[in-house]
């Protein structure tokens, strides 16, 4: 942990620290303090040293580990943080820490996963060192009809973490699909877990998978149309431990706020919503195509659901499956 430390102290110091202050401050030894220096250079930090000054980081590389995340959030919030440089989900990952008791709160982050999942079972695509892949352990003391809205809650979330990190406030497509550009950056899987004998929730994991330095070509050529990265709508990289810190304080936000700010909420996402005032595609909720109806998105309900007008005049407020927003001509 000595190192991670030694890089939170470098970070935020505005010029040179000197080993001695550092190992007061960190309570070590000043060879301890060398030593993390040392590993942090190999791992590509670079710091530079000056005899009676002390240290300076000059440079960090765009890394995703708990030294870079810690040196935003610091410590203690970090103490229920995991940072994993590779895992299969971190959904999984999550719930499985849920079922051996982990608290409300707790965040798996990681640098790539093997089987990333999104919505209606599709796999969600999860490259190394370009994305945040992260998942928030949820404890929320409701009934599972009343937690359908925290994934909408989530996408707003997210929205403001980019914003912040980037000064740039990514789109809603309903139901919780963050776009900017017009390309998908950030997708959304809400899982819980329900006590039988009693219907009450157990857990709730929110998964939330990020596009921040992809280029066209990293993503699969059937994914080129429509995947896009905050790099990309940019135009320059995104320092991704910074954006995953402010990911972690709109989710502790969120959990705080729920549910009693909910108006807040339903504000914020109607504001971001494109889907409103738009011809739209409505599939149901198994994707077949089978009921497939064209019709015309009037609004976000106060329940989050879509006011929708069809061809033939009637209404429908559609809480599930997927509207698709057709092209502007």
């Amino acid at each position: 942990m000595t190192k991670d430390e030694v890089y939170s102290i470098l970070k935020n110091s505005e010029g040179y620290v000197s080993g001695e202050k550092i190992s007061s401050q960190l309570g070590v030894t000043r060879a301890a303090v060398n030593t993390a220096v040392k590993t942090l250079r190999k791992e590509g930090y670079e710091i530079a040293s000056t005899t009676n000054k002390g240290y300076l980081l000059v440079s960090s590389p765009d890394r995703l580990t708990s030294a870079d995340i810690m040196s935003y959030l610091g410590p203690e919030r970090m103490q229920t943080v995991q940072v994993l440089q590779t895992t299969d989900s971190t959904n999984r990952r999550a719930a499985e820490l849920a079922m051996n008791g982990a608290p409300d709160g707790l965040t798996v982050i990681a640098n790539e996963q093997s089987a990333g999942r999104g919505r209606l079972g599709r796999s969600f695509h999860s490259p190394k060192d370009t994305g945040i892949y992260f998942s928030v352990l949820l404890r929320p003391t409701c009934k599972p009809a009343e937690i359908v809205q925290i994934t909408t809650w989530t996408a707003v979330a997210i929205a403001k973490a980019v914003e912040r990190a980037t000064g740039m406030r990514p789109d809603i497509k309903w139901v919780n699909d963050l776009l900017m550009g017009g390309r998908k950056i950030c997708g959304i899987l809400t899982e819980m877990s329900v006590e039988s004998e009693t219907g009450t929730i157990q857990y709730v994991v929110a998964g939330i998978g990020v596009n921040v330095n992809q280029e066209p070509s990293d993503f699969p050529e059937e994914l080129r149309g429509i995947a896009g990265s905050i790099a990309m709508a940019a135009g320059h990289p995104v320092q991704r431990a910074r954006l995953a810190a402010c990911m972690i304080e709109e989710m502790d936000n969120l959990r705080k706020a729920w549910p009693s700010g909910r108006e807040d909420y339903l504000k914020a996402y109607r504001e971001m919503c494109i889907s409103t005032g738009r011809d739209v595609l409505v599939t149901d909720a198994r994707h077949t195509g089978e009921f497939a109806k064209h019709g015309f998105c009037e609004a976000v309900n106060d329940d989050f659901s879509l006011r929708i007008r069809y061809e033939d005049g009637s209404y429908e407020n559609v809480s599930s499956g997927e509207v698709s927003v057709k092209p502007q001509k």
